[in-house]
């Protein structure tokens, strides 16, 4: 099966997520098929704390994926602030 989730980046104590589509059998920072997004939880000022492609993520919503509890409240937080 195909998940939609985050794998961590970033430096100690200075997090980064990139929002990633793997196989959910593969390891969290593991190998994945596309990358989607990003989201920077430390974003300061002007800097950009999250994007989406949502047409990807509808994608692959379509075939067959399932977002994880935290991406999946992260895309309607970004739905919520789009509209």
């Amino acid at each position: 099966m195909v998940t939609i989730r985050m794998a961590r980046g970033g430096a100690k104590k200075r997090p980064f997520y990139y929002i990633v589509v793997a196989d959910s059998r593969r390891a969290t920072t593991g190998r994945f098929i596309e990358r989607i997004g990003f989201f920077n939880p430390c974003a300061a000022g002007h800097e950009e704390k999250l994007r989406l492609d949502r047409e990807r993520v509808q994608y692959w919503l379509d075939n067959g994926g399932q977002m994880s509890e935290r991406v999946a409240h992260l895309f309607k937080q970004a739905g919520a602030n789009a509209g």
